[in-house]
């Protein structure tokens, strides 16, 4: 049993890992077709970005299903996975995003500098130029302005709205 826990919170803290390389250089690359619905107003509750969350549900499915099968770890990778994708919508989807029925802005601590991280990532116009790809892990605040006035020269072009959220966009605060 402690076994399996381990395997669960290793493939949590895995997903992490993995989530922010291919955040980076799969959806802010080959895969921005998919993930640029993201960085731009949402018109409904769906957008086509989730259909990461659906691939991935799938491979944790699969896991799972073969775990139960005869390849235990495997089951409990799937958990593991599943876990991940619960705090990625609580944090990300819910927090970040506002796709709670209610709105909650951290006002410090962890949650904020998550909150301040990714709405810096969201500081710039199209693929090229953001920071902060983790879904869970957000650097220092400062070190992530730092990073975006290096990047672009001086302070990024911002957007008028927010994305996905209506509210006006300013990820420093």
């Amino acid at each position: 049993m402690l076994w399996n826990a381990l395997v669960v919170l290793v493939t949590v803290a895995l997903m992490e890992v993995f989530s922010i390389v291919a955040h980076k250089y799969i959806m802010h690359g080959f895969g921005w077709g998919w993930h640029r619905s993201h960085h731009e107003p949402r018109t409904g509750w769906f957008e086509k970005n989730d259909l990461y969350a659906v691939v991935f549900a799938l491979v944790a499915i699969a896991l799972i299903w073969y775990g139960t099968r005869g390849a235990h770890p495997l089951e409990w990778s799937g958990a593991g996975m599943t876990a991940y994708g619960l705090l990625y919508f609580v944090a990300h989807d819910g927090l970040v995003h506002g796709r709670w029925p209610f709105r909650y802005v951290p006002k410090s601590g962890y949650l904020k500098r998550l909150y301040q991280a990714h709405r810096m990532h969201h500081a710039v116009d199209g693929k090229e130029g953001a920071v902060s790809f983790g879904f869970l892990y957000a650097p220092p605040v400062d070190e992530l302005k730092r990073a975006l006035h290096a990047l672009h020269g001086g302070a990024p072009r911002r957007r008028v709205r927010a994305v996905a959220t209506g509210a006006q966009d300013d990820p420093a605060t």
